[in-house]
This record gives C-alpha cells, sequence and structure tokens, in this order.
C-alpha cells in the first residue's frame, strides 16, 4: 500500500546532510513495511535486523563502537553485502539493544556513508528511561496509521482523491455522496494498515474487527513492559477510560472518571507512557489564544484521544454496522469518534500544533484551535450536517482577526469569519 511518507524517506536518503534516521511511531503502523519496502524500491539491497530477541543482534554494540567491526556484524548477521550508499541498514525495536541508540551517533561521526534507519515501537518509553537518541546526530521522522487520502489509495479510489486534493470544491461536490460513504468506512476500519489491507482485500467487517482486538491485546501486553505491575495497572485504567471520556459533552480528562477520588500524582505517569508509546495525543486547553499558542497553555486542562479511529470504536465495542451505516443509533458517540478522526488527520500535518479553548467557566468551548504556517486558526468539528455554531461563533466575535473553520459533513461554503470544510478535505485545508 502506498504512503506519503516515502517522499520523507526519500528526502532524508538524498539529503547532502544525512544522519542515521529513526523512524518513530506507535506499533502496528507499518513502520517495518515501509522501511522494507524503502529499501527494497530505493538501494541494492537491505539488511535487516529485528533486534527484539535476538541473541546475535546483542552483542552488536556490547564491545564498544567501532562501526567498522559492527558493519561487518551486521552483514554476518544478515548474510548481506553492505556497501556505503547502496544498502540500507535497518535496525528494527532499536530500543530492545542496549546503547543501540546511543551507537547512532558513531555511525553519524565515523561512518556517515553508510545509510543507516532505525525504528521502535516503544522508543518514546525508552528514551524516557536514559536511552536518549543522540542529540544532533540523527534525524527524526515520525510515523502515523493511514490518513483517509492514504485509504483513498489504497481503496483504488485514485480519480476522487485527485478531485480532493485539487481543491476544486465546485467538482468534489460532484462526488459528495461517494466521499461521505468512503469516509464512514474509514470510520470503522481506520488508519491501521493490517485492518485496511484485510478490508480492501475481503471486504469482511467481521475479519477487520478480528485485527482491531489483536492489536489492542498487543497494545495491553505492551502496558506491562518496563513497568511495574501497579504502574501497569494505572495504564490500563486510563486506556480503558478514553472512550468514556470523550464521550462525556465536555471531553476534558477527568482523573476522578477513572477511579473515584483519583487525583493528578495518581495517573499522569500512566497518561505518560501513553503519550510516549504513540498509542494517545494528548491536547492542551490554552486560556487564551495568540501566537504562539504554546504561551497559553495549561497544563492542567487536557483531552486525551486515541491514536486511531478505527482502533477507537473498537475499544468502545461499537458494532460494526453501526459505525458503516448513517444512522442516529450513535447519537452519543458520533462526536467522539468524529473529533477523535479530526485529531488524528492533524496529526499527520507537519509543523501543525494543536490545543484546544474554553473560558474558565467551561460555557464556551473551542473543539480544536490550531497554529501552522504563522497563522492561528479556531476549529468546530460536526459530526453530522447540524451546522449550528453558537460558541464558535461567540468566540469569533471577540475573535474578528481569524478565520474559523467548522468540519461537517456538509459541503464546502465560505462565510465572512468562517470555512465549513467536509471531514473528507481535512489535509486540503492547511
Amino acid at each position: 500500500m502506498e504512503r506519503k511518507i516515502v517522499a520523507k524517506l526519500r528526502e532524508w536518503k538524498n539529503s547532502p546532510n544525512r544522519k542515521p534516521l529513526i523512524l518513530a511511531g506507535a506499533r502496528q503502523v507499518g513502520k517495518t513495511y515501509i522501511l522494507k519496502e524503502f529499501g527494497r524500491k530505493e538501494y541494492e539491497n537491505v539488511a535487516y535486523i529485528n533486534c527484539d530477541h535476538n541473541e546475535q543482534a546483542r552483542s552488536l554494540f556490547s564491545n564498544g563502537y567501532d562501526i567498522k567491526r559492527i558493519i561487518m556484524a551486521i552483514g554476518a548477521i544478515t548474510h548481506e553485502t553492505i556497501k556505503p550508499g547502496k544498502t540500507l541498514i535497518v535496525l528494527d525495536e532499536i530500543q530492545e539493544l542496549e546503547h543501540g541508540l546511543t551507537a547512532l551517533k558513531y555511525f553519524c561521526e565515523d561512518a556517515p556513508e553508510y545509510h543507516v534507519a532505525v525504528a521502535g515501537s516503544l522508543l518514546g518509553i525508552a528514551m524516557r528511561h536514559g536511552e536518549s537518541a543522540p542529540i544532533g546526530k540523527v534525524n527524526i521522522i515520525r510515523m502515523f496509521p493511514m490518513d483517509f487520502e492514504e485509504y483513498l489509495m489504497a481503496r483504488s479510489e485514485t480519480n476522487a482523491l485527485e478531485m480532493l486534493q485539487s481543491g476544486d470544491w465546485t467538482t468534489v461536490s460532484m462526488i459528495h455522496e461517494t466521499l461521505q460513504k468512503l469516509l464512514r468506512e474509514y470510520y470503522f476500519v481506520g488508519g491501521m494498515p493490517e485492518a485496511v489491507s484485510t478490508f480492501v482485500k475481503s471486504l469482511d467487517t467481521n475479519a477487520v474487527r478480528r485485527v482491531h482486538n489483536d492489536i489492542l491485546f498487543i497494545y495491553r501486553s505492551d502496558m506491562s513492559k518496563h513497568v511495574t505491575p501497579n504502574e501497569a495497572t494505572r495504564i490500563s485504567m486510563v486506556w480503558q477510560s478514553i472512550p468514556s471520556q470523550l464521550a462525556r459533552e465536555n471531553k476534558k480528562f477527568v482523573y476522578g472518571a477513572v477511579k473515584a477520588g483519583a487525583r493528578a500524582k495518581d495517573f499522569e505517569m500512566a497518561i505518560q507512557w501513553l503519550v510516549d508509546a504513540g498509542l494517545i495525543y494528548r491536547v492542551s486547553r490554552v486560556r487564551a489564544v495568540g501566537m504562539p499558542l504554546k504561551f497559553y497553555e495549561d497544563f492542567n486542562a487536557f483531552k486525551l484521544y486515541l491514536l486511531d479511529v478505527g482502533l477507537l470504536g473498537a475499544l468502545s465495542e461499537i458494532e460494526p454496522a453501526q459505525m458503516l451505516l448513517s444512522n442516529d443509533s450513535l447519537t452519543k458517540c458520533k462526536g467522539a469518534l468524529t473529533e477523535n478522526y479530526v485529531l488524528c488527520q492533524m496529526k499527520c500535518i507537519d509543523e501543525l500544533y494543536t490545543y484546544y479553548y474554553s473560558r474558565e467557566d467551561s460555557k464556551l468551548e473551542v473543539d480544536f484551535v490550531v497554529q501552522h504556517n504563522g497563522k492561528v486558526t479556531p476549529i468546530e468539528v460536526k459530526a453530522e450536517e447540524n451546522l449550528r455554531s453558537k460558541s464558535l461563533k461567540t468566540f469569533m466575535s471577540s475573535h474578528t482577526d481569524l478565520m474559523a473553520i467548522r468540519f461537517s459533513m456538509s459541503k464546502y461554503k465560505e462565510q465572512e469569519w468562517m470555512k465549513n470544510v467536509p471531514l473528507y478535505g481535512i489535509p486540503s485545508v492547511f
């Protein structure tokens, strides 16, 4: 399946300032597949090592950082002849090797002619526990689940994608119903590559849900790694609470909803673990709206979202048919699914910083406020075609210098103070 990240990998390969690459992202988002496929297409050969439970790999860096010796060892383990610039060296699950990340510094300094890429599903956890990536000696690319445009590519909807990317909303409106149907599919399938591949090949919703549940099982297993049993329990409690937290009218994360009487100190480390593992996104509140938004961040108020809308549906135990059909059976959770979807799409956009705004009395809230390309944009999310925007309109009355966006199931429409953009067109407006 085609992934947009390939363009970034080519840019890395051809950069005169190329350094060892860290491909960071949660488990099952396709890191291993894309590195192997990129290596197959762009290099003469690939020297791939999975470092997880690999006894041969464990000794790679245990005797120091003699890069010539390490290159010879990688060649011996993989049975590949390693040539500078011709071979892509891939070290998967690098966090499982002691000093693995540290070794990247020596590849950068002593052997820059070799092309080295590493990946790991729990890299963020490893870095927080002392195995830091050498500052200034690596390039880092974040990888996310497939966005809606990549889903269209996987579904062979090339014409629809080209029309969408053209920005010609008059033409796009001609296939509005088709894109709505595909978007509802995406809400169910999500962007985890195995789930997408399963759906494309079989159109079997039960098989897709089994893939979701398998991935959720793997994630729960990961929650017991590198932490005590007590910490693992707290991580799991936060994880399991996210659907009910998002189903609330006020989606601000409430510790007491995880456990009665709980406070920040009880679960802040559990939340950070999930963030570092790439399994959730934390979106902080801003007390005011201005450039840069970071100046106004309130660390005590935030929302948590899952990395993928399909997994949110599975974790919420929503029946596949309910997600695929346009009806009123999901009234209470449509908003949660839609808001999670919008956040995930925006996460795939480079240098787009996401917050939300609410007044101290919580009587006025703007779903998201984003900063991108020197502009601040308030965003409202509507699950269907209801275009009433009382909170957003009130907010905009005192922020007349801004242009708002409302994402909904309606067709594209411009007003003096706001653009209504179909939910399927998120990448097209940034």
